[in-house]
């Protein structure tokens, strides 16, 4: 039987997560439960989803807006094994004893503080952690990207520190009319900035030190990595430990992805949905090793690196997969991962005339 998902907020995050959740072939979507009356609600209802009223005033203000409504939260909860909270940050914690009270499992993000659940959570390391838990919270797209690809490294016996600069968008591209920076960059102002304290939440034997700004760009993040390794490695080693790990994939400034935005267009060219990249993005041939330092930078989706390892926290939690790899390649095979976004050039052999 599959397990019933319950969403509250249908936002950046939200809207992703409905979708990846209507794609398992494992799970159903119960419905959404929101507050807003606008396109954003409307364009569930359009896609068939059933829409609930996240408080009574919500409810009111729907109907009178013309918003279908199926039911109160409450009404939606009841439904549900599992409620997966992307309201915003902040909101969610308030909603806790809300899903305690109606006896449903719960998934937060990263928004929320690693007190509010008790257990962070990043698939590929330690799905083992969230079996049969009550509340998991999905960690940042910062975080997500830092434990994906320190992690793998760590496993591989290969890094002993590691110190990066996080060049963070400014908002997201909806809302970029109503609140962002422009012609600036802000630095954040302590180090380290919190996505590092935050990665070793979920793997709390991490060396790792973060510096944070906000630039005036609206999609996408950019990692700058100065790693120690724990000996003298090759370069290929470093990538065969980063290829070793799920939902990192490879892209090349020689195949023309030189920038940010180039990455983005290339998603929608793949025919990705909303465009969105659910890998962490390592520039292959940017990639230094010199002895025991390695030195990279990647690119963060973030609006969709979070997606995937929501899904795996609802099969933790419900117990429906207890083995984290089984449910990764799962939800990477449906999704449409990929490991490389293009297939390396093959050269063409030069015959003389």
């Amino acid at each position: 039987m599959n397990v019933q998902v319950a969403l509250n907020g249908y936002g950046v995050i939200g809207k992703r997560v409905a979708d990846a959740v209507r794609a398992m072939p494992d799970m159903d979507l119960v419905g959404v439960a929101d507050v807003t009356t606008d396109w954003r609600v409307r364009t569930a209802t359009e896609r068939g989803i059933a829409v609930f009223a996240a408080t009574d005033e919500a409810g009111a203000a729907m109907v009178q807006a013309g918003v279908p409504v199926a039911g109160t939260l409450a009404e939606l909860l009841a439904q549900a094994d599992v409620v997966v909270d992307t309201t915003p940050k902040k909101v969610a914690a308030t909603n806790l004893e809300v899903y305690r009270a109606a006896g449903v499992k719960a998934v937060f993000q990263g928004g929320e503080s690693h007190a509010t659940t008790g257990h962070s959570f990043v698939a590929q390391a330690n799905y083992a952690t969230a079996l049969g838990r009550d509340t998991t919270r999905v960690v940042s797209c910062n975080t997500t990207s830092i434990v994906r690809v320190l992690g793998a490294l760590h496993d591989a016996g290969l890094l002993a520190r590691a110190r990066g600069v996080l060049i963070r968008r400014a908002t997201d591209p909806a809302q970029s009319h109503q609140r962002g920076i422009m012609n600036t960059v802000v630095p954040e102002g302590s180090i380290p900035s919190h996505q590092g304290p935050d990665a070793r939440t979920v793997l709390p034997e991490l060396d790792v030190v973060t510096m944070a700004a906000k630039a005036a760009h609206t999609q996408t993040h950019n990692h700058f990595w100065t790693l120690q390794l724990t000996r003298q490695a090759s370069r290929e080693e470093v990538l065969e430990a980063l290829r070793a790990a799920p939902r990192i994939a490879f892209i090349r400034m020689a195949d023309g992805l030189t920038a940010l935005n180039t990455t983005v267009e290339l998603m929608g060219d793949l025919g990705r949905p909303r465009g969105d990249m659910w890998e962490v993005a390592v520039w292959e041939d940017v990639l230094t090793v010199e002895g025991d330092e390695a030195y990279l930078t990647y690119q963060v989706n973030n609006e969709a690196i979070v997606i995937p390892e929501t899904i795996d926290a609802i099969r933790a939690l419900t117990q429906t997969i207890a083995d984290g790899a089984t449910s990764i390649a799962l939800t990477d095979e449906v999704l449409g991962m990929r490991r490389e976004f293009l297939p390396h050039p093959v050269p063409v052999p030069v015959t003389a005339d």
